[in-house]
């Protein structure tokens, strides 16, 4: 199974802000506008997908008592990943 590749969340957070800039100002054509909102849905999708498996490395869902409760993963078990950066 391939692995989704990683994104930077800053930076595409950063061209999404900058899209949405250029559709304010409404000086771009309809076909430029249709591009860049197709590349801000991307972009939108790519960042939620990356919020959601950072949420995922941070807390380990448990069963207590038939509830689900977060509890914050140990940190060290993220070192090697961490250190990589």
């Amino acid at each position: 199974m391939a692995r989704a590749k990683k994104i930077d969340f800053e930076a595409s957070l950063s061209e999404l802000e900058a899209l949405v800039d250029q559709m304010e100002e409404g000086e771009l054509t309809l076909e430029e506008s249709l591009k860049a909102f197709e590349a801000g849905m991307k972009l939108t999708r790519d960042c939620q997908q990356a919020l959601k498996d950072a949420e995922q490395k941070v807390e380990v869902l448990m069963q207590q008592g038939g509830e689900l409760v977060s509890e914050p993963l140990d940190p060290e078990e993220f070192e090697d990943e961490a250190g990589e950066a």
